[in-house]
């Protein structure tokens, strides 16, 4: 018997690395059974699928798919889907250590793992962690959808405003703003994420100081339609420096009350809680009393925790949009 091999998917390879998955994973997954989903997270450039496999004797033991944060030649990706065959989980997690070196990744991150799993990461020496999560509620008396322990409004500041960016003539004339953060993201990106995303609509919001571009801010709104009750505005996405985000609290308190939701929330790593608070938001922590729902169509009046694990902490940063997250609830096929 020969050792496994660590190889990317070839062209045509598809069809039967995704049988393999619905063969080993626990669920059916819509990423990979709905082609329109398939086609946009696995077949974004060139003509072989985006996936890692592990491979002995032409049997599959394990198989990963990655999702591009760029166009770059050697891009930061982020693991969308991770499975190896009953009984190889060891191998599995040889494919995913070797996963930089295949794709010439300085970063490889993900997503919304389980946080049992955080342990395998940890042994890789990677970062594995649970994501912060902020909000910052409406002005209202009361709440439908979230349950504050204590209902607290932080100042924010008033020192920039956001002008919507309409198209991605308007983005491609604007370019990327300056940031030290990682994953590295790109136009091609930002265009097919927010612009061209399939089932949802973004917002994307350019914050400009003296005609010159300092963050992308993009928020999705969950209508009073798709809840059932009130709206929400979810923040899912943030590229700029750090500093800039404390200077956007007054511009994202306009976007809340314009939109009368009660509440814009954030699932972030990476941008210290201080920066938020002075933002204006307050931190849900594990355990403090304070409920602000994550899944809103339908409503679960309850938290939700994400986790995730980076290659590589140094200036990493992660949103709830990265990877394969902020998705519709579909079926499978």
């Amino acid at each position: 018997m020969s050792e496994p091999v660590f190889r990317l998917a070839r062209p045509g390879e598809g069809p039967a690395i995704t049988a393999f998955i619905n063969s080993h994973f626990d669920m059916r997954l819509p990423l990979l059974n709905r082609p329109e989903l398939y086609h946009y997270y696995y077949e974004s450039r060139g003509d072989a699928p985006q996936f890692a496999v592990a491979e002995q004797d032409g049997r599959y033991l394990s198989a990963a798919g990655f999702i591009f944060a760029s166009d770059a030649p050697y891009p930061d990706v982020w693991v969308s889907i991770w499975v190896a065959a009953k009984g190889r989980n060891g191998v599995g997690l040889e494919l995913m250590s070797a996963l930089p070196e295949l794709l010439g990744a300085r970063v490889v991150a993900c997503n919304n793992i389980r946080a049992n799993t955080c342990v395998l990461y940890q042994f890789l020496g990677w970062t594995a962690e649970r994501m912060g999560h902020y909000y910052r509620l409406g002005r209202l008396e009361n709440f439908t959808l979230a349950a504050p322990a204590v209902p607290v409004r932080l100042p924010a500041a008033r020192n920039l405003r956001l002008e919507k960016v309409p198209d991605t003539l308007v983005l491609d004339s604007l370019g990327m703003p300056d940031t030290p953060h990682t994953p590295r993201k790109d136009l091609w990106y930002l265009r097919r994420r927010y612009f061209a995303y399939p089932h949802l609509t973004y917002d994307v919001w350019a914050a400009m100081e003296h005609g010159r571009l300092l963050a992308y801010v993009v928020t999705r709104t969950v209508t009073a339609t798709d809840t059932g009750c009130v709206p929400v505005v979810r923040l899912v996405d943030f590229i700029g420096p750090d500093e800039v985000l404390p200077r956007l609290g007054g511009a994202l308190d306009d976007l809340l009350r314009e939109t009368g939701a009660e509440y814009m929330d954030c699932y972030n790593a990476g941008i210290p809680s201080e920066l938020w608070q002075a933002a204006g938001f307050c931190e849900r922590r594990e355990g403090d009393g304070t409920i602000i729902p994550n899944y809103l169509t339908p409503p679960l009046r309850n938290n939700t925790e994400y986790y995730y694990f980076t290659s590589d902490p140094e200036q990493f940063v992660l949103f709830k949009a990265d990877g394969d997250q902020d998705r519709a609830n579909l079926p499978c096929e």
